[in-house]
């Protein structure tokens, strides 16, 4: 009949799912710890249990050896010579183990704590062992779970054998969960180091859902339809891609149910989460368009194959839907597709393909400064807003420069008026200003009929004109020689500086030469007199 003592360790092996022998063992260790440690001693000792008297005996064991010359005994404390073995027991040999039983009465209080601790320290072990060599091969396995507790940041569950823990990564935000419900959950891993339940479980994690369909679905579970890719985030949207090896079995169809009845079921089971379901294509860019849904993708091109970079254009009016809240919907295509997806709206591409030929051709660069019409205040506030050429000042629209700091609607206007002078474009009833090429003409033709300044003021006295008449005509030959100037500095800015000086000398012998001219005549007017 077994001992008191056994029978105890029989219960608690199978409270803990762990064999009896195993909780032995960790009995019989602690003893041997707790007597070498009572007697101070180094020697190698051991204890044994006797399942029926339920009597713990420990002792000390040397092991019997035959030194030599060449190899003398080792270890004194735990070996014995073949001689003083056969002393004690004559028909011992070489190899044989001698006993040497210790007293374990005087053992006390602190002896018996330390054996429960070493106790309780191997059934753990015990037990971890159990629990990872039962689970370790059903990671990815759907379990039912009940839930046994919730902690501040964990929910444990009991999973039979063992407790499982949930941490908050992968819990969905949108599951609360009540002490003994029962959910599904995933089985992610098994933690051998962990020191808590060492089964980690998620709700959060994709193989969720594709075990959900697989349930559900019976084409997916006959494999007629299979799961390609699966991209989630838990408790927001799941997308999913489903393709059909049987031409005649609609993949996302199949999935949907009637009337929406399989993935209805689905959606209940994840608390309201959304599921896309789409149809699965090898063409990188047929599926990406597929991925991106509900938007409607205008084309698709990879920009970088080595990089698996795609480059998706959309329409101004579909950019939000396509990128989703905070970046859902095209966060979760990228996943999908294994691609990094850049999205770009119509609008945003033209400006860019039109940056790039600007930058091909070398485009035109002209300062801002060259725009006479803007005064130096709005320069500078142009300018500080970094729009420093006529180019980009013209490109832009009212609102755009509206934005800038200290530029209002009147400002617009004016800037909007001096970049259309500046570019020759007048609208009706604007007066257009004389052009170089009219001044040079006007001045030509003058030229050629005029005559020299000393021949008009020769004909001018020898007609007896008076002072004031002489004068008259002193300034319409100033005239003529300041449109002759003009004419030549539309044409040629040094031939300009030129006669700008031959002017100022001509004009001051001119005006000498009148006053002389104006003095005879009034002499002879008076003679005449």
């Amino acid at each position: 009949m077994a001992s008191a003592l056994y029978e105890s360790i029989q219960i608690l092996s199978r409270e803990k799912g762990i064999d009896a022998e195993i909780v032995v063992a960790a009995v019989e260790d602690a003893i041997a710890l707790a007597t070498r440690k009572y007697y101070r001693t180094q020697e190698n000792m051991r204890a044994e249990l006797d399942r029926e008297t339920g009597e713990i005996r420990a002792y000390v064991y040397k092991t019997v050896v035959e030194p030599t010359e060449e190899q003398p005994i080792e270890d004194e404390l735990n070996q014995l010579t073949l001689e003083q073995a056969r002393e004690l027991a004559p028909e011992v040999e070489v190899g044989a183990e001698l006993r040497f039983y210790k007293d374990t009465s005087p053992l006390g209080r602190i002896a018996a704590q330390m054996a429960k601790q070493v106790i309780f320290q191997k059934v753990r072990e015990a037990e971890r062992d159990t629990v990872y060599n039962e689970y370790n091969h059903r990671i990815g396995e759907i379990i039912t779970a009940t839930v046994k507790r919730q902690e501040p940041m964990d929910v444990i569950f009991d999973i039979g054998k063992a407790e499982a823990r949930m941490p908050k990564r992968e819990q969905s935000r949108l599951e609360q969960f009540a002490v003994g419900e029962r959910v599904r959950v995933v089985l992610l891993r098994v933690d051998r180091a962990a020191k808590g339940p060492q089964v980690i479980v998620s709700r959060a994690a994709p193989a969720l859902v594709q075990s959900l369909f697989q349930a559900e679905v019976p084409e997916i579970y006959d494999n007629t339809v299979m799961i390609k890719a699966i991209a989630r985030e838990a408790g927001e949207r799941t997308k999913i891609a489903v393709q059909s090896r049987d031409k005649d079995v609609d993949p996302v169809g199949a999935c949907v149910g009637m009337k929406g009845m399989r993935v209805q079921s689905i959606i209940r089971e994840l608390r309201g989460e959304k599921i896309d379901i789409i149809e699965y294509s090898d063409e990188i860019t047929t599926f990406a368009e597929k991925a991106l849904q509900p938007a409607k993708v205008s084309r698709v091109s990879i920009a970088d194959l080595t990089e698996k970079q795609l480059e998706v254009i959309v329409d101004d009016t579909q950019l939000s839907l396509a990128i989703g809240k905070k970046g859902q919907n095209v966060r979760l295509a990228a996943k999908l597709l294994g691609w990094k997806i850049d999205i770009k709206s119509e609008e945003e591409k033209r400006q860019e393909v039109e940056q790039q030929m600007q930058a091909m051709t070398g485009g035109p660069s002209t300062p801002i400064e060259q725009v006479t019409e803007l005064g130096e205040t709005i320069l500078e506030k142009l300018i500080a807003a970094g729009i420093t050429t006529v180019e980009s000042l013209a490109d832009m629209t009212p609102e755009q420069l509206e934005e800038v700091p200290g530029i209002g609607e009147k400002t617009v206007e004016k800037i909007s008026v001096a970049v259309r002078h500046y570019f020759g474009q007048y609208e009706e009833g604007e007066v257009r200003p004389v052009t170089a090429p009219a001044a040079s003409e006007a001045a030509e033709e003058e030229s050629s009929v005029a005559k020299t300044p000393e021949e008009i003021l020769a004909g001018n006295a020898g007609s007896g004109l008076k002072a004031e008449e002489a004068e008259e005509s002193t300034e319409e030959i100033l005239d003529a020689e300041e449109a002759e100037s003009e004419s030549d500095a539309y044409s040629d800015a040094d031939a300009r500086e030129e006669q700008i000086e031959f002017d100022n000398d001509a004009v001051d012998t001119l005006v000498a030469e009148s006053e002389e001219l104006a003095t005879d005549t009034i002499d002879d007017e008076t003679d005449r007199g």
